[in-house]
């Protein structure tokens, strides 16, 4: 963020610049005034009054035209910023969420309000610098007036720093409290049909009225401070001015000034005195802007962006994990996965089981290098996928996940990854995941539109066309996790009909299910106990192996696996 911000230092100097020239500008109307009084109602001249009045016409309409390019420089300095951050801070909050505190949108909410303040509050903290000059300009007129003016402005001024002081804590605990909240809204919104058959709506409301009142009572309590103060500073620059005609008008019957100059000294003291009440009143624009950067700063500071690794050839789909090791991120909780090591070449179908929890999906994720482990390493080609270019890698890895999510937009374009895909390619994909004809029977085929605001499709139609993006442009690699969860027979055949597909292709490809039809064209499997590898091998050997350590009171513990070639039962447990 540091670095974003002396990139946009440009367009903060413009603005400044355009500040000193508004303030400048600023005394027209007191220059034109002292005019008028001291020169144009003695001399009776209209020549006068009416060259004046032109060039202060002309002057205010230059004014008018600086304040508008003002606000042009950083309502577009503010969407610069957003432009630099914005695709960072994506990418920033996509891999907090796969950690153990997603972020949610926070980030993106807190670059908002940094946009709003630059856009339309830091101008009154431009003007506020040019307090001394319009004060000592009072003093000029006369030492008396100039007291005074000092006098307020140093009043105003220690009114903003306890305004700071004393909303600071409550705007900030207010921020915290609101983004809670709003936390557990995102949250109800994903679980929104658990909530809706369960009757746990009246729970997690409440929950976020908690959440939410919180902020409020800390809002409130600020906003009343900052309300009192705020009211005090306008009650006392109107003060200000009155008592600044008070005593021009004084030294004006005492002849030491004219009527002129007492007309200019209330108006140099009233744009004194604005920014510095305007700074008040935007203060709390100032304190959530603030609080907001640090968030920004530690998240940027906390999770640095990858960096573009050189290019490597495409991977020809030979996978190996060396030594991998997971560790929990709750320090009493024992390794997620623990020494587990296997070797694939290209056109292997390795079959993951185990029990519940053995690790099964967390060792997906290590290999389609959604996370990275603790010790060891999960080789491409010989290469670690960390150590992959990451806008290459995607190209060459489908990744199916055991939660299936479909992004708002057409079939077509969930197919394509949400990139400008070719008709060829999306309709490849989708007839190698025996999915075509049930997306030409959809309301518009693939132009259908899907997600919050589209077509509702069942969970299997859903995972299907997810099976379909993830084979999409022919990938080296990929990870089915659990990819029939959802299906029906049908479904399930076609999956195997599609496995076997991607199998002649040369794709190397990693299965997990815990039903029996999708194992039909497994090669290898990898039995996992407690996140450890206890067994890995050729499908037929690891299956002899296993049944042989088979109890008669193992074998009623779990379903039966029947892998097609051979007979017999084998005992596993569900998905991690």
């Amino acid at each position: 963020m540091d670095l974003i911000l002396k990139r946009a230092r440009a367009g903060f100097v413009v603005a400044f610049v355009f500040s000193m020239c508004l303030n400048l500008l600023m005394l027209v109307s007191p220059i034109y005034m002292l005019q008028v009084y001291d020169r144009v109602l003695t001399s009776g001249s209209t020549d006068t009054l009416l060259f004046l009045s032109l060039i202060a016409l002309f002057a205010l309409m230059v004014l008018g035209a600086l304040d508008a390019l003002r606000a042009a420089v950083l309502v577009r300095t503010g969407a610069w910023i957003g432009r630099a951050v914005g695709g960072g801070l994506i990418e920033r909050m996509v891999r907090a969420s796969l950690g153990p505190k997603p972020i949610g949108t926070l980030p993106l909410r807190d670059l908002s309000q940094i946009q709003t303040f630059i856009s339309n509050a830091l101008a009154t903290f431009f003007d506020t610098p040019w307090v001394p000059f319009f004060v000592l300009l009072v003093w000029l007129l006369h030492p008396w007036l100039g007291m005074l003016a000092l006098g307020s402005a140093i009043i105003l001024f220690s009114a903003a720093w306890l305004n700071d002081r004393l909303t600071r804590p409550a705007y900030e605990m207010a921020g915290v409290e609101q983004a809670r909240a709003i936390s557990k809204v995102e949250v109800a919104l994903r679980n929104s049909e658990a909530i809706q058959a369960m009757g746990m709506l009246t729970a997690v409301t409440k929950l976020w009225r908690d959440r939410d009142q919180r902020a409020m009572a800390h809002q409130v309590r600020g906003t009343q401070l900052g309300g009192v103060l705020l009211g005090f500073s306008k009650f006392f620059r109107l003060a200000a001015q009155v008592g600044v005609l008070g005593l021009g008008a004084l030294l004006v019957l005492r002849g030491e000034m004219t009527a002129g100059a007492m007309i200019a000294a209330s108006i140099l003291l009233g744009r004194a005195l604005a920014p510095v009440e305007q700074s008040i009143g935007a203060w709390r624009a100032f304190a959530n802007a603030r609080l907001s950067y640090r968030r920004l700063d530690k998240l940027t500071k906390s999770i640095p962006l990858v960096s573009d690794q050189m290019s490597l050839p495409a991977p020809s789909g030979r996978l190996a994990a060396e030594g991998v090791v997971l560790t929990s991120p709750k320090p009493d909780m024992p390794p997620i996965l623990n020494d587990v090591n296997f070797d694939l070449e290209s056109g292997d179908v390795l079959g993951i089981i185990g029990a519940s929890a053995s690790g099964k999906s967390s060792l997906c994720r290590l290999i389609v290098g959604v996370w990275q482990p603790t010790r060891g390493h999960i080789r491409l080609d010989g290469a670690e996928v960390s150590k992959w270019n990451k806008a290459d890698i995607g190209r060459y890895i489908g990744y199916l996940p055991q939660d299936v999510e479909l992004f708002d937009g057409t079939v077509g374009q969930n197919i394509a990854r949400m990139e400008e895909g070719s008709s060829e390619a999306i309709i490849e994909a989708a007839k190698r995941a025996d999915v075509h004809e049930m997306i030409l029977r959809l309301p518009d085929g693939y132009d259908t539109e899907i997600g919050i605001h589209g077509t509702a499709i069942s969970g299997g139609q859903r995972q299907r066309i997810a099976l379909a993006r993830a084979i999409y442009g022919n990938p080296k690699l990929i990870v089915l996790d659990e990819p029939n969860a959802n299906l029906d027979q049908k479904g399930e055949a076609a999956l195997v009909e599609t496995i076997d597909r991607l199998k002649k292709l040369g794709a190397t490809i990693v299965l997990v299910a815990h039903r029996l039809p999708a194992f039909a064209q497994v090669t290898k499997l990898l039995l996992l106990e407690n996140g450890r590898a206890v067994d890995f091998g050729l499908r037929d050997d690891v299956v002899k192996r296993t049944r042989r350590q088979q109890t008669s009171t193992a074998d009623k513990k779990g379903d039966d696996l029947k892998i097609k070639g051979l007979s017999g039962k084998f005992t596993y447990g569900g998905s991690t």
